[in-house]
């Protein structure tokens, strides 16, 4: 009896095994099978029964990006256009794991987990997709960042999320992507990563921003304080260099004149507790979503910090990393009284399935990342440094508020800077942020990123106001 009742107990747990086994393998696949046929190495729908029967993407003036032509997969007729999106629209190689060829892969072959990649055409919701941004567009910024040996530029509207502008270098031409190996390697390293998305740079001195709002917040009468730069000063046992001597100035000269010394004596004023604080709430180690895909997070890490490194910290150096795309935020936040729109790089007319699952349509709201009454405060800094310093005419009449930096990094035994400019417009036709990077130059961050954020801003305004 007791033999019977043990038969009777391992058959039960065996059944029950089984059937949790079963409920386990249909539920990952009713939701992982479109996943699992986007993997790279299906080469099914990689190949020619894949992105040869693919829909076409579209920008958002109905510009081609890429289709399907004689059952192959062609791109734009413009090979500086080509280049430009690359990391956007991706090629066949599916080697660019953030593009949307490789991330929507199902949507554009028109995979069901039913039918499979035969779906009866009268079923199909459609496979095109269309983007947000313009062509034209990401064709200034990239022409302006071609030369450079990586950099990244993004331009979204910050009151609805469209994404208009997203470049990245390195890059290559789709219709003939290169055959990488042991002797080229060098030359194409990071061209599959898109920078916009999935790569950090030292910020310098647009992380002044970042300072200035902690000392906004927690120090009473900062704004009327009067500080010295004599271009040197020993902070911690090392020193604190600057561009310059600036003589006697207060916050508003200081952050135009971009003063290491005032904002390294403000980053240890306040302690690592509040600079800690303010890097948090702004979001610098925090990851973002841009149509399903995450951007790399940030990094402001100050643990076990000396008062020099603190002091350097506050100035954008030290170990301080951040995003491009988390930038274009943070000065659409800043535009926005302190909250941001999140980003989106699909229109909300490319299918109901893509709807369905929030990654189309209008931007939804994100978190508050500074005080309303600090972002106003950081916006006039932001104005009176494009007024003061680079020039109210260099953006063509646009009116713009904007920060630039030049992170210094050491590549090799030579020197080399991130040059960075960001911003946004303040005109109701064109509710634009904006973000420029450029690494591996001794240029200032002026000099290097403004000439893209130029381009990029410029034109697309044009793009929007139909000029």
């Amino acid at each position: 009896m007791k033999r019977v009742l043990r038969r009777s107990w391992l058959t039960f747990i065996v059944v029950i095994a089984f059937l949790g086994g079963m409920v386990f393998l249909v539920a990952e696949t009713l939701l992982n099978a479109s996943d699992w046929v986007d993997q790279a190495y299906n080469g099914h729908i990689s190949g020619a029964g894949g992105l040869a029967q693919a829909g076409s993407i579209t920008d958002r003036n109905g510009e081609i990006l890429a289709q399907t032509v004689d059952k192959k997969r062609v791109y734009h007729e413009d090979k500086a256009v080509r280049k430009a999106l690359l990391h956007v629209v991706g090629d066949n190689s599916l080697n660019i794991s953030t593009a949307v060829q490789s991330q929507f892969r199902s949507q554009l072959t028109g995979y069901s987990f039913i039918w499979g990649l035969n779906m009866p055409k009268s079923f199909r919701s459609g496979r095109d997709m269309s983007l947000t941004v313009d062509a034209k567009t990401c064709k200034a910024a990239y022409n302006a960042l071609k030369n450079y040996d990586s950099g990244a530029c993004v331009v979204y509207n910050y009151n609805t999320g469209e994404i208009l502008c997203s470049v990245s270098v390195k890059s290559y031409d789709p219709n003939s992507p290169p055959k990488i190996n042991k002797d080229n390697e060098k030359e194409y390293d990071g061209v599959y990563l898109d920078n916009v998305l999935s790569s950090t740079y030292t910020p310098g001195s647009i992380f002044k921003i970042v300072t200035a709002a902690a000392a906004i917040e927690n120090i009473p009468g900062v704004m009327d304080r009067q500080f010295h730069c004599s271009g040197e000063e020993e902070i911690g046992g090392g020193d604190i260099t600057c561009v310059g001597s600036h003589g006697t100035v207060n916050l508003e000269e200081a952050f135009g004149h971009s003063c290491n010394i005032v904002f390294a004596e403000l980053a240890v004023e306040l302690g690592p507790e509040k600079m800690n604080a303010m890097a948090r709430k702004m979001g610098i180690d925090a990851e973002f979503s841009v149509s399903g895909v995450k951007t790399k997070k940030g990094s402001y890490d100050i643990k076990n910090i000396n008062k020099n490194q603190l002091a350097w910290s506050g100035v954008g150096q030290y170990t301080d990393q951040v995003n491009p795309t988390h930038m274009a935020i943070l000065c659409g936040a800043i535009a926005r009284g302190g909250q941001y729109i999140n980003p989106y790089i699909i229109n909300g007319d490319s299918g109901s399935l893509l709807k369905d699952l929030g990654l189309s349509g209008t931007g939804s709201t994100g978190e508050q990342l500074i005080k309303p009454s600090t972002a106003k405060t950081i916006g006039d800094l932001m104005r009176k440094a494009v007024i003061n310093d680079y020039g109210d005419d260099m953006f063509g009449g646009m009116t713009v508020c904007a920060k630039t930096g030049t992170g210094e990094t050491v590549k090799g035994d030579e020197e080399k800077n991130d040059g960075w400019m960001i911003g946004y417009c303040t005109d109701k036709e064109t509710p634009l942020a904006f973000a420029c990077v450029v690494h591996g130059t001794g240029e200032y961050g002026y000099s290097s990123a403004g000439k893209v954020a130029k381009a990029a801003m410029i034109q697309a305004k044009k793009s929007l106001t139909k000029e």
